[in-house]
């Protein structure tokens, strides 16, 4: 497995007891998704690995209690720990053309429905209070909050993304 064939569900963050679990970061918008997986892969220097999942037990704030099998000791976990997560691209589900997955509007371009082309996505920034799309416009940031609403439509096969922003709003960053 590749990683440009894989997305980014997390981070080992520490150990979790002290019989070989970890405690797992899901970085996602919903960690409950998350519980029935069977395996995941962990790069381990540079080499994604897979790991097969034999317990899993949701926790607060998007943290995991996670046991994979082979990894029976502390010393074992230890060296999972700061590792990164990952899940084939493959197993996500289909979206809508309304919706999308953070990292796969990277690079995107941003059309809005008064202003026209206003940037390139460089990030989204997943704020609780309120997610963020990062465009750059020509060098200068544009941050446009996420709301119901705001996107019209993605256009996979363009890599554009059509939005409609606060009244406004573009008019801070750009004239």
């Amino acid at each position: 497995m590749q990683l440009q064939d894989c997305y980014y569900l997390g981070l080992i963050a520490k150990l979790h007891g002290f019989k070989g679990e970890v405690s797992l970061f899901l970085d996602v918008t919903h960690p409950a998704d998350y519980q029935g997986l069977d395996a995941l892969y962990l790069d381990m220097n540079g080499q994604l690995t897979p790991f097969f999942i034999k317990g899993f037990k949701l926790k607060n704030k998007g943290f995991a209690a996670v046991k994979f099998e082979g990894i029976e000791t502390e010393e074992a976990a230890q060296r999972l720990v700061k590792k990164k997560a990952y899940l084939p691209l493959e197993i996500l589900p289909e979206l809508d053309q309304s919706s999308f997955y953070d990292h796969e509007i990277i690079g995107y371009k941003v059309f809005d429905t008064d202003k026209g082309a206003i940037g390139v996505v460089q990030d989204v920034i997943d704020m609780t209070a309120n997610p963020l799309l990062q465009l750059d416009f020509n060098g200068t940031e544009i941050l446009v909050p996420i709301f119901e609403g705001l996107i019209q439509k993605v256009e996979r096969k363009k890599k554009e993304l059509y939005i409609k922003a606060p009244e406004g709003l573009i008019d801070l960053y750009i004239d």
